[in-house]
């Protein structure tokens, strides 16, 4: 009992601390007090003064939405939240995300599950209230650099930062991408702030996502010129691939390699780069080699990495040698019995074949042709059995798992009457992926 009256008495004081403001004049009048102050030359001295300025700004911005915050339960906003009703609750199907919204006076909140997954501002009290929030506390900085307040200083602009973060997504979500665009421009100018003086690598790289999926290319690739600088390389280095596009789009096809062949050297294993690579050999009429001879760079600082050989495999059947993609696969095994992507990776590679002749052969009015290409299809199609099992058997990934268990089921659907092992391997399968569990 001690520890739950403790939780709401922090949630109380963060509630006291965080007092809402109700409504735009109540807003505008806390502001022009604490404006008021600034402008006296002698308080415009001290960081207390900007301080306080900066609070009634952010303020200003969590008025229309009661103190909620992204992540917070429903029992913790009805503390927070002094009360408020919503006006309306609805299911709501956003980006193909569906949420329970709930729309108040000033914003919509929208929950996945029991906890707001993101917040819409409607109503705003104020117009880029938190940027102006920014300003007062670098003035606070400016006035006393080395002060007592400098700590709360960073502090405070730590929590702008967040504030825009998740501004960011929230926007992201409901598809407004130059508005996502500026309010993680805006994280990474708060954080950079003195007296914080950091750079949010992460916020600067989505603002180059997002400049890129608006397709502002020059903006983009700026950015992620930048985000390398700071050895920000992303997801197994998708910076490396998004710039490389941002080249391409922009006619530089030399500049483009460079940064693929840059990324690759570090991301062997990323697709997104790996697929980059082989588009740009293919359409510059470029010898793709050039990827065998880096991967074998590779493969000399690594000798022990199963991965490299994936990667191979992948190559191989990207460019369509079955053969050489198999052989591929099938030494990730002997560099590391324990590594379950080479048998994924040859499985994947021969359903994909098998759905493709399936394809041709539907096409077919000749006979005889037609006969000839489901046999190819029903031989392809069996032979991703065995690398499905043994992935199956390998892999501690529950998840992959269930993908294993599904193209497993699928495989074996197609010849279930044609004897006992089929039929077996199709039941044993069906339920798994039923039950959406592997024990």
């Amino acid at each position: 009992m001690k520890k739950i009256l403790l939780a709401l008495a922090v949630l109380a004081s963060v509630q006291f601390a965080n007092a809402q403001v109700k409504n735009a004049a109540e807003a505008a009048a806390l502001i022009a007090k604490a404006q008021a102050g600034v402008e006296n030359p002698k308080k415009a001295l001290k960081a207390a003064s900007w301080i306080a300025l900066g609070k009634a700004y952010v303020d200003a911005y969590n008025g229309p939405s009661g103190n909620a915050y992204v992540g917070a339960s429903r029992a913790e906003l009805k503390l927070l939240m002094s009360g408020m009703k919503p006006l309306a609750s609805s299911l709501v199907t956003v980006m193909g995300q569906q949420y329970e919204k709930e729309q108040y006076e000033n914003m919509n909140l929208y929950f996945e599950g029991d906890r707001v997954a993101f917040i819409e501002v409607t109503k705003p009290f104020l117009e880029n209230p938190l940027e102006k929030a920014v300003e007062a506390y670098a003035k606070a900085a400016e006035v006393e650099p080395k002060g007592p307040k400098t700590r709360e200083i960073g502090l405070a602009l730590a929590d702008i930062n967040t504030k825009y973060i998740n501004d960011a997504y929230g926007k992201f979500s409901l598809g407004d991408l130059a508005g996502s665009k500026a309010d993680f421009a805006a994280a990474v100018k708060a954080l950079a702030t003195p007296p914080l003086n950091q750079i949010d690598t992460s916020s600067l790289y989505n603002v180059g996502f997002t400049a890129h999926a608006l397709g502002q290319y020059e903006e983009a690739k700026a950015v992620f010129d930048e985000c390398i600088g700071y050895g920000y390389l992303g997801n197994d280095g998708d910076v490396f691939a998004k710039a490389a596009d941002c080249a391409s789009k922009l006619g530089d096809p030399a500049g483009a390699k460079d940064y693929l062949e840059k990324g690759f050297q570090a991301y062997p294993q990323s697709q997104s780069i790996l697929i980059g690579l082989i588009n740009y050999y293919i359409s510059n009429n470029e010898n793709p080699e050039k990827l065998f001879t880096l991967l074998d760079e590779a493969k000399k600082n690594e000798p022990d990495n199963a991965s490299l050989y994936y990667v191979e495999g992948n190559i191989y059947s990207q460019l369509g040698d079955t053969d050489k993609a198999v052989a591929s696969y099938r030494k990730c095994a002997e560099v590391d019995p324990s590594y379950e992507y080479g048998y994924i990776g040859e499985a994947v590679m021969r359903y994909s074949n098998a759905v493709k002749i399936q394809e041709e052969a539907s096409k077919e009015l000749d006979d005889a042709k037609y006969a000839e290409l489901v046999k190819q299809f029903e031989k392809e199609l069996k032979s991703c059995i065995e690398p499905f099992e043994k992935s199956y058997e390998i892999t501690k990934d529950e998840e992959l798992k269930l993908n294993i268990a599904e193209y497993l089921k699928n495989a074996f659907y197609r010849f279930r009457e044609e004897s006992d092992f089929y039929k077996d391997g199709y039941d044993k399968y069906d339920k798994i992926v039923a039950a959406g569990r592997t024990d």
